[in-house]
């Protein structure tokens, strides 16, 4: 059984989705534990699913190396074999990215290399594109830069907000994650190989 750290920032949609159909007998990865960078709506998810969670407030910390030494400490604890970003809004400092490499991942609004950053539903709009799409990644030391492990296009209509796009994307960065997590736990997925340069 594949052990499950999972880090957010927000509401935790991807996190409820991966501990709705990890609480399955025949789905091979468990959620250990959550974390968060601040008291994020999405430690709920774990609290109603029994998962144990933890926060470390980044603002609490003098650095962002600070802050990178404590998490990893905390998630080291938990003994993952894999960490999943998800919505975790802040980016990790390289020796965190270095220590658990290649074992983290990331889901991403967007159709990877297009659209990085933290504004790629936005920037998508803004290009004027017919479509965009979701992404799921192998975390390195770049802004959304690393191998890609699966992705997905999603069109966008005529009309769209950044709001309704976003919510057209979610279900696929969802699908796409727990297929992603599915297959690093039976190891149709191979980390080792997908390792960042």
């Amino acid at each position: 059984m594949l052990r499950v750290v999972v880090l957010i920032s927000g509401g935790g949609s991807n996190l409820r989705a991966l501990l709705e159909r990890s609480a399955h007998d025949d789905y091979p990865a468990h959620v250990v534990a959550v974390g968060a960078d601040r008291q994020a709506d999405g430690l709920e998810h774990a609290e109603h699913f029994g998962i144990p969670s933890f926060t470390v407030p980044y603002g609490s910390y003098p650095s962002r190396e600070a802050w990178g030494a404590e998490l990893l400490t905390t998630i080291q604890e938990w003994q993952p074999d894999l960490v999943v970003l998800s919505g975790l809004m802040r980016l990790l400092p390289a020796g965190v990215v270095e220590a658990l490499a290649p074992a983290i991942i990331n889901t991403h609004p967007a159709y990877l290399p297009e659209f990085p950053g933290a504004h790629g539903v936005r920037d998508a709009l803004a290009a004027g594109v017919d479509q965009t799409g979701a992404s799921v990644i192998v975390v390195d030391a770049g802004v959304d830069s690393g191998p890609i492990l699966r992705q997905e296009r999603v069109p966008v209509l005529p009309g769209d907000t950044e709001h309704s796009l976003h919510e057209r994307i979610k279900p696929v960065e969802r699908r796409l994650l727990i297929d992603v997590v599915r297959d690093i736990a039976t190891g149709a997925i191979d980390l080792a190989a997908a390792r960042p340069s």
